[in-house]
């Protein structure tokens, strides 16, 4: 493992390599020289392109330092002051400038000698980035980008007592895994009767976002924030009347499938009523919940191994970021909900970010975030921040491939066979199971922000609507409608990127059928894999689906073709 050599990012001599961002004073000189220089010719331009490319990774790490700094410990004061003067006083000025230096690669007259394939990705998303930019809207992004990471602060103070111990959220989440089940209950409503505390903050939150970004959308001239945030997002290759065809195919073809895994389990656990706590908990009746390790380090040493077996390369990847501490994955007071891949692109060594419990869902988390982890490995060594910055539907891709490519390989985990066979099986129900929350989060905000100026009481009703849409009817919520009507506030994408989700759904589909030729071709499908990945956003995505040996597809006949394969795989691992 150790003679495989790690690329390095390539370097430039425009940002020296000791350089500290601290205040506007230490940039503004860097983007004056962009700004003022004299370009001559195509070569003096792509030196040019070159160089603005270098001061914008060496700023988005700096600024990516500081977003992981509040994230790891929420009640550092001098982090949250980092980030907010970074927001507050950095983000306005760079985004100034970063429109000023768009529109001179524009004005220059050598841009169309820029060869075409190279820069094709490169030159239209700054055409992009020009056409909706707008002054009016800085300062409207810095007030929605500090208002949004209240949400943060929020759950990352959660707490719930339970036999006698204060624990956070995510800790609690793991105990309805266990097998007692009238404990499963007490936890649950614990978790949600804690969360509906806040429903007043989580709603007054929102309802100031829904209207800031309302405002961008029209300062833009967009009818609504819902398209503005399409194109803001870079969605050259699909669009939203695309993603209702993804709703109706989950629907469709997804749910029925959902439904049947549900009834198994009900039969299984041998209950009359299905509950929402039952929903986590081993459907087979083992009482002993999966714990695929025990401490942190017994994790990493772990991961690394299975992902080597999948590649050498990838464990090899692990293993510098641990090596270097780019790992933060144990779940503790004040540190924020959920997980993230933070892609460094200046130094080129990610950062990982979870809550681990000790649980069956912290490997999937850091299995995925280890895709996202090696996705940033193989694009390093590309000089433009476009190249790298790949869209979340080929991201995603890397992340849940990666998820069900070492499920293959979980006997490091799981050396009993009955434990090997009820992972995959819980990995396999979740790659479906979570396919119609998918389309629950994303048509509920295609209706959000078409409808800006509806009221809480409609907003109920809408998300009880849509979520009724995409419920299996074999889980009873009856005793826990005040639960539901409010689901959506453990959705952090809503408040803090939105729209940003269905990309995971998009992104599972290509995961599936790259596992499924795995499963006749592993060398084959590895090699098209990395290959895909290499590819940073270098095409659009349809052609980085095709390098794949996949189609980027979500029509009905797909998600149906799909779907019957993951049933037929879990039907072999079911328990007669």
């Amino acid at each position: 493992m150790s003679a495989i050599t790690i690329t390095q990012p390539k370097k430039g001599n425009f940002v020296p390599k000791d350089f500290q961002l601290t205040t506007w004073s230490d940039l503004e000189p860097y983007f004056e020289e962009l700004l003022h220089r004299n370009i001559s010719c195509s070569e003096e331009l792509e030196q040019w392109i070159f160089d603005k490319n270098q001061l914008d990774m060496a700023v988005g790490e700096a600024m990516s330092w500081r977003y992981i700094r509040i994230t790891v410990n929420s009640a550092d004061q001098d982090a949250a002051d980092a980030y907010n003067y970074a927001v507050e006083h950095l983000a306005p000025q760079i985004t100034a400038y970063e429109n000023h230096l768009d529109s001179k690669l524009f004005e220059c007259p050598w841009v169309d000698q820029l060869d075409h394939h190279r820069y094709f990705i490169y030159l239209r998303s700054t055409r992009n980035a020009i056409h909706i930019f707008r002054d009016s809207n800085i300062s409207l992004s810095t007030d929605i980008q500090i208002k949004s990471k209240e949400y943060v602060k929020l759950f990352s103070e959660m707490t719930i007592g339970f036999n006698g111990r204060q624990m956070t959220l995510q800790k609690a989440t793991a105990l309805l895994e266990e097998p007692d089940r009238a404990s499963r209950e007490i936890v649950y409503h614990q978790i949600h009767q804690r969360i509906l505390q806040d429903k007043d903050s989580f709603e007054d939150l929102f309802d100031i976002l829904l209207q800031k970004r309302h405002q961008m959308a029209l300062n833009a001239g967009f009818e609504n924030f819902r398209d503005f945030k399409f194109q803001a997002l870079g969605r050259f290759d699909y669009s939203a009347a695309d993603c209702l065809d993804f709703h109706d195919s989950i629907a469709a073809e997804v749910l029925p499938v959902v439904n049947d895994l549900n009834h198994y389990r009900k039969q299984m656990l041998g209950l009359d009523v299905l509950r929402p706590w039952d929903l986590f908990v081993d459907p087979s009746g083992n009482e002993r919940p999966l714990r695929p390790f025990q401490s942190m380090p017994e994790l990493i040493t772990k991961v690394i191994r299975c992902l080597s077996e999948v590649h050498p390369s990838f464990g090899v990847y692990i293993a510098k970021m641990n090596e270097i501490g780019h790992l933060d994955l144990e779940s503790r007071p004040g540190k924020r909900p959920g997980g993230y891949n933070m892609p460094l692109m200046a130094t080129g060594v990610p950062f990982i970010f979870m809550n681990a419990t000790n649980s069956f869902n912290d490997l999937r988390t850091l299995m995925h975030e280890s895709g996202h982890a090696i996705h940033s490995f193989l694009t390093r060594h590309y000089p433009l921040k476009t190249a790298k910055r790949v869209p979340s539907e080929v991201a995603e891709l890397a992340a849940m491939t990666m998820e069900l490519l070492t499920m293959e390989h979980w006997d490091v985990f799981f050396p009993d066979q009955e434990d090997l066979r009820r992972a995959k099986f819980a990995q396999l129900e979740f790659v479906l199971k979570v396919l119609p929350w998918i389309a629950t989060i994303d048509k509920f905000q295609h209706w959000l922000y078409l409808n800006p100026q509806h009221n809480r009481a409609e907003r109920k009703a809408a998300w009880m609507e849509t979520l009724l849409e995409f419920s299996s009817p074999e889980v009873a919520p009856s005793e826990v409608e005040g639960y539901s009507e409010y689901l959506w506030h453990k959705q952090l994408h809503i408040f803090e990127v939105p729209f940003y989700y269905i990309e995971y759904g998009m992104a599972q589909l290509g995961a599936i059928a790259i596992w499924k030729q795995y499963r006749e071709n592993p060398d084959a499908t590895i090699s098209n894999f990395i290959n895909a990945l290499k590819l940073g956003y270098t095409r659009p995505i349809g052609e980085i689906y095709e390098a794949a040996g996949i189609r980027f597809d979500f029509s009905r006949e797909n998600v149906r073709s799909l779907g019957e394969f993951v049933r037929k795989e879990l039907e072999l691992l079911m328990k007669p």
